[in-house]
């Protein structure tokens, strides 16, 4: 007679509609996105912290600097850091100090003041021959008529602590001015990775929005580039199918390219860019959207006609700036890629940084998240030459980090 009770109680659930099984009601935004918590959020103290981690090698993480809004981290030849914020202002570390230096002469940009979606200076490229031609470019956030906004790279020459001639080398079209990020390859190739956000122009060939761009050093397209002469595609398009680009890096050994790409509710992404690749946002994805429901179409998380990503996470982590290991300093770590993350589960204050152990074939093995105690918002995280790790949290009182050796 239990077993019966039973039975009957699961069928009457499975009967019920949702809306009787007292659920709570989320309340929404505007936008229709899930008005957020307080979350976890705290302020930094002074450190240094110390750490046990998963391979059996301490670590000891200090405060090198504070400074407001730190976006994306870049390191000189001669081992000063320089520093993009999205107050659009750059500043410089030089190697063996902690003074702020600002860098005087960049292009002027919109800053987190006209909205918590607008970065000012999202990073920096150097030029691989930088040593000789002292060539460096930023992705920032550019103003336009009618208080509009677009997102531009702009190419300068560094000489003294300062930028000069400062000149858009790119700017888009049509483009919200949302997150971007840019890296440069050992052929002085120019790469931007532009936010596709909700819109379907991310699969649009005819658009830029969503989209890794490939360009020469001067702004212009290269020959070879896969859609060149394809009638419908803009010939700078080298992948399409990309959500919000927060972070491109480049292997520091073989050259490749690797994108960031954060998901909607769940399904971060790493993606491994591969010419004339579709990635497939936003006709599918491994994450939910805001409300509730699966974001690919099928109502089922699939890739099926897509690239797949290298790496995911569901939850999310809000994946921002990466880096690729190579250091002496931290041996157990050799070859591991960082990732940073602004926040897990959409929950606020519970940002950290994972490293994830990849095998000779590019598959992962394991993954171990550092730094969660924290609670900041991790916006990047950079292998300096020194081999230690730095990482920049994204707070109005944001800081740099420096990841070293217990001992």
């Amino acid at each position: 007679m239990k077993a019966l009770r039973l039975g009957t109680c699961v069928t009457v659930l499975a009967l019920l509609p949702l809306a009787a099984l007292a659920q709570r009601t989320v309340a929404l935004n505007p936008t229709g996105t899930p008005v957020a918590p307080p979350g976890l959020s705290q302020p930094l103290t002074a450190g240094p912290f110390v750490y046990r981690t998963g391979e059996g090698q301490d670590i000891r993480v200090s405060v090198l600097a504070r400074l407001a809004w730190p976006y994306g981290l870049t390191f000189l030849p001669n081992g000063d850091l320089l520093i993009a914020q999205r107050t659009g202002e750059l500043q410089r570390i030089a190697k063996g100090t902690t003074e702020l230096r600002p860098v005087p002469g960049g292009p002027t940009a919109i800053g987190p003041e006209a909205g918590a979606s607008v970065h000012g200076y999202m990073g920096v490229a150097l030029h691989p021959r930088f040593a000789q031609n002292g060539l460096l470019y930023i992705v920032y956030t550019k103003p336009l008529a009618d208080k509009k906004r677009t997102t531009a790279v702009s190419r300068a020459r560094y000489a003294g602590g300062r930028l000069l001639e400062a000149t858009d080398i790119w700017v888009g079209e049509n483009i919200s001015g949302g997150p971007a990020s840019l890296a440069m390859t050992p052929d002085a190739k120019l790469w931007i990775a532009t936010s596709g956000g909700f819109a379907a122009t991310a699969q649009d060939p005819a658009t830029l929005a969503g989209k890794v761009l490939r360009l020469n050093d001067d702004g212009t397209v290269p020959t070879d580039n896969p859609f060149v002469g394809k009638q419908g595609y803009r010939p700078e398009i080298y992948t399409l199918g990309h959500r919000t680009a927060l972070g491109l890096t480049v292997h520091p050994v073989s050259g490749q390219v690797f994108l960031a790409e954060m998901g909607p509710n769940g399904g971060d992404e790493i993606n491994f860019i591969k010419a004339g690749s579709n990635y497939g946002w936003p006709l599918v994805s491994l994450g939910r959207s805001y409300p509730g429901p699966w974001q690919a179409k099928a109502n089922e998380p699939t890739h099926s006609g897509f690239e797949l990503p290298l790496l995911y996470w569901t939850p999310s982590i809000s994946v921002s700036g990466l880096t690729f290991y190579t250091g002496d300093a931290l041996p157990k770590w050799k070859g591991d890629l960082f990732v940073g993350g602004l926040r897990y589960g959409e929950m606020p204050g519970t940002g950290r940084v994972d490293r994830v152990v990849l095998n000779e074939k590019l598959e992962e093995l394991r993954r171990e998240s550092l730094l969660t105690d924290l609670h900041q918002r991790v916006r990047d995280v950079k292998a300096g030459p020194d081999g230690f790790i730095y990482v920049a949290t994204d707070e109005a009182q944001g800081a740099i980090l420096r990841i070293e050796p217990a001992q």
